[in-house]
């Protein structure tokens, strides 16, 4: 099936539109809080800031990253990238303790957000680059990234609610 084509009435993403949707959404989250004031606004974004990017996280190390680093055969490219998600975990975990205007609160969204430019940098021109020239179906392997996201995300909903 064609990148872009749609089955059963729904879109199904291909593996690297879908991870590249996603570090644009949270790219733009990122510059929404930085031109934000508003302590609630700011702690609703900080919040799915830190949402988006562990479904994310999850994604890529349960199914993006097995599946292509026997295909890319770039050993420390792929392990590069499982530590850079390590760091961004911690500041999630550290921000997941701090209330907006908190000492260091801004320092680390800062901070997290440098950590994923830097990330989404080399999965952009590294990265996806390699997977492509792969014999991958990445269509199913969207398939199967987007289901993972779907449950991952209401679970965090559900969790959410309960608050």
């Amino acid at each position: 099936m064609a990148k872009g084509r749609k089955r059963a009435g729904r879109r199904q993403p291909e593996a690297i539109s879908m991870l590249i949707e996603d570090h644009q959404k949270v790219q733009k989250m990122f510059k929404t809080f930085e031109r934000t004031e508003d302590q609630q606004q700011q702690e609703q974004l900080a919040t799915q800031i830190c949402n988006e990017l562990t479904v994310h996280t999850q994604i890529e190390e349960e199914i993006f990253y097995p599946t292509v680093r026997p295909a890319v055969k770039d050993g420390d490219l792929m392990d590069e990238a499982v530590v850079e998600h390590a760091g961004a975990k911690e500041l999630i975990a550290q921000l997941r303790t701090l209330n907006p205007g908190e000492e260091m609160y801004d320092a680390k969204v800062t901070v997290l957000s440098e950590y994923i430019k830097h990330h989404v940098k080399e999965e952009h021109t590294e990265m996806f680059p390699k997977v492509k020239k792969t014999r991958l179906d990445l269509n199913t392997l969207g398939a199967k990234m987007m289901e993972r996201k779907q449950a991952l995300m209401a679970g965090i909903e559900r969790i959410e609610a309960q608050r």
